[in-house]
């Protein structure tokens, strides 16, 4: 039996003033991906010493932490929030997220079942405990007590039996559905205990349930206009496209929190703006920040920047439903065109690493090293567009301010391009409206994915022939087979090969191509305090920022 008790916040203490190279702070962050615990990460910071954050130290470690720790959080205060994207489909419905604001909306108005701590790990949030007595394939979990959704409705089983199940049915739409498809049923054991029951073991059912996307609504809710969650905000405005408010929920479940009286989300999909507006003043967090204008808070006195590795990355797209992506040969030849040192020197100013067209990235349990490193070659990606019938050819290509790098990504391969004799024409698209216009429509295009807390979650979501989110349209059934088969294999040495065979295939046939994995960089206020929290999992302390941060000014 595997069973989880646990309903302590991870609050963090520890401090150090001084120096650490930032090859031992990566070391040590890698450590952590692979297990090590975060308070056992703030001892080897304290022996090695800590440099505070925008001078090379460790991601995520605000100055104030770094120097001493922080503050003690106070109360009150409002701030203004500029994420990269917004749209006028926005919606409440956590169900249809698929950008970094609605993520934010999702966590700051709604909760979990369990939520992930800095370490990756599913901790309970309105379960108080969970358990399982069947490798995986059944799971109890049971319900914290006096948690009340906005409108004073008590929470109940019923709420989670429905919040979950309306994912499997396909008129909702939801972003999850290749994930909650496992799950055969779920049942009320009494008021406060819930069962799942799922098709095959998986043991991380836990980290499946806090994902954004799976947030508990009331039972029966059609109408998300008002984003009646147990959330520590309430909804006061939500205008699609334009802005949403929060204002603290008095009545939160989670005693002492939240700290600030209101957060407003906007979106300003400008980089320059968003960059201007932080350093003026107008705002006082933005995220998705390029090399250059990260450069531009790190040099600022009011602003502080906050780079966080993770396994975020922009990777071009090529569907297999389109000419010429189509052509094997052609998927093949563009990978060889990325000069993947010159994307991070250039486009990235340093502010990622080398990825080789697997999504999983180093440094995490599952990343498979036994691939030899895909090079710039672009006398054999001639070859290959030769034998695709597209040599000389001319080939539009789309990118976007919606996806990270990409503009300069396809200029960099656009010079590649050409010194294999294909000619890429760049349709520069607007970041307004780019993941519902133009997300996976064009043959040649780009995205960019958030990381997710498991490989199996990332596989699940974009890489299952059934995935809404499958780019490329790539269909493998073998492909398939694995990622059900890893959700349960007890054996570690088994699941491993299991995940080293699934990158494989991806690298090989994939119609996706991965360069560079970037850091998350964002800009702050140096006068929000709480920043020294970090999950891994996007900007924003992994969408989950609303609760835990508070207004020093």
């Amino acid at each position: 039996m595997t069973r989880h008790d646990n309903s302590r916040d991870n609050r963090h203490d520890n401090n150090s003033d001084k120096l650490t190279s930032p090859q031992e702070s990566l070391q040590i962050y890698r450590a952590m991906q692979r297990g090590l615990s975060r308070r056992d990460a703030m001892k080897l910071l304290g022996a090695a010493g800590v440099l505070a954050m925008g001078m090379g130290g460790v991601p995520g470690l605000s100055p104030a932490f770094a120097a001493g720790g922080e503050a003690t959080p106070q109360r009150g205060g409002r701030i203004r929030v500029a994420a990269h994207s917004s749209s006028t489909k926005d919606s409440l419905d956590p169900a249809l997220g698929a950008t970094a604001i609605d993520y934010c909306r999702a966590f700051m108005f709604y909760n979990g079942l369990t939520q992930f701590d800095p370490d990756l790990r599913p901790q309970p949030c309105l379960a108080e405990s969970f358990e399982t007595t069947d490798s995986g394939s059944r799971w109890v979990f049971v319900l914290r007590q006096g948690v009340t959704f906005h409108d004073g409705k008590a929470l109940t089983p019923q709420d989670v039996i429905y919040s979950i199940m309306r994912h499997k049915d396909p008129a909702v739409g939801s972003k999850v559905l290749s994930m909650v498809e496992q799950i055969d049923s779920i049942r009320a054991l009494d008021q406060r205990r819930v069962e799942f029951n799922l098709s095959s073991p998986n043991i991380e059912l836990p980290s499946i349930l806090a994902v954004s996307h799976l947030v508990i609504v009331a039972d029966g809710t059609q109408d998300f206009s008002k984003g009646n969650g147990t959330g520590a905000f309430r909804c006061q405005e939500f205008s699609p496209g334009v802005r949403s408010v929060g204002v603290r929920n008095e009545n939160y479940w989670r005693s002492g929190y939240p700290y600030l009286d209101a957060i407003e989300l906007v979106g300003i999909s400008d980089e320059s703006s968003r960059v201007n507006a932080l350093l003026s003043g107008d705002v006082q967090m933005i995220n998705n920040l390029g090399g250059n204008a990260a450069e531009r808070v790190k040099q600022s006195q009011s602003a502080v920047l906050k780079a966080t590795n993770s396994g975020n990355y922009t990777d071009l797209v090529m569907r297999f439903d389109q000419q010429p992506t189509s052509r094997p040969a052609f998927r093949e030849a563009m990978k060889y065109l990325f000069d993947r040192e010159q994307i991070k020197r250039v486009a990235l100013r340093g502010y990622g690493e080398i990825a080789n067209d697997q999504p999983i990235p180093p440094g995490t349990p599952y990343y498979f090293d036994g691939l030899p490193q895909r090079e710039y070659d672009p006398e054999r990606a001639a070859s290959l567009l030769q034998k695709a019938g597209v040599a000389g050819a001319t080939v539009p290509i789309v990118a976007s301010p919606a996806a990270n790098y990409s503009e300069d990504m396809a200029v960099l391969l656009q010079q590649s391009a050409a010194a294999a004799g294909l000619k890429l024409n760049i349709n520069r698209v607007p970041a307004d409206g780019y993941w519902s216009n133009h997300w996976m429509k064009h043959p040649l295009g780009f995205g960019n994915i958030n990381p997710r807390p498991t490989a199996n979650i990332l596989l699940s979501q974009f890489f299952l022939s059934s995935a809404a989110w499958n780019e490329s349209g790539w269909k493998n059934p073998h492909f398939d087979q694995l990622v059900i088969a890893a959700r349960g294999e007890p054996d570690e040495a088994k699941r491993k090969q299991m995940y080293a065979d699934m990158q494989t295939l991806i690298h090989n046939e994939g119609g996706i191509g991965i360069p560079v994995f970037l850091s998350d960089t964002e800009g702050y206020d140096s006068r929000i305090g709480g920043m020294d929290r970090t999950v891994p999992l996007g900007s924003f302390m992994g969408y989950m920022f609303a609760e835990y941060v508070w207004w020093k000014g």
